[in-house]
């Protein structure tokens, strides 16, 4: 599988990105159209204020079309990163892809001074938590949502960076 991996936004990455998120939590949690057009509007804010020196973002694209994604966003809190937007097709699951990134993301942080990364999940998503506990991830905050049409169990997880 020819797969270019890129640092950058390309075109169509906003819109084949939430198109990855509304197809996976669309089956796994019964999201709809709300939790798709949140993440294009996010992520496209997100990537109008990028800076490259601090944040990272990341995408797999093959034929142009974008198969993965992350984000490390370092513009939110003055010592804390938010990794959002990440997500494999299931085409590119257990290639290491993922795993790399996700190391690449937390050294970005400790080398520009972060103390702490934070991400929200889902329950139900156990091969994410698997590799979020690997990484050293822990549990802050759970609470039951209801924001995306349904009720469910966000989690919020923390690595602390020991600054």
């Amino acid at each position: 599988m020819d797969i270019t991996v890129h640092e950058h936004w390309i075109p169509g990455a906003i819109g084949d990105i939430a198109a990855l998120h509304a197809r996976h939590y669309s089956a796994s949690h019964g999201f709809g159209v709300f939790f798709e057009a949140k993440v294009a509007r996010e992520l496209g804010a997100f990537l109008l204020r990028f800076d490259p020196a601090r944040d990272i973002f990341r995408c797999a694209a093959r034929d142009g079309h974008v198969l993965g994604s992350l984000v490390l966003d370092c513009g939110e809190e003055p010592d804390s990163a938010h990794l959002r937007w990440f997500i494999m097709d299931p085409a590119l699951r257990g290639q290491g892809l993922g795993r790399r990134w996700l190391a690449e993301a937390l050294a970005r942080a400790r080398v520009i001074g972060m103390t702490r990364i934070h991400l929200w999940t889902l329950s139900g998503l156990d091969a994410a938590a698997h590799l979020y506990a690997s990484a050293g991830f822990a549990l802050e905050e759970e609470i039951v949502a209801e924001q995306w049409g349904r009720s469910v169990v966000e989690r919020r997880l923390v690595l602390d960076l020991g600054r």
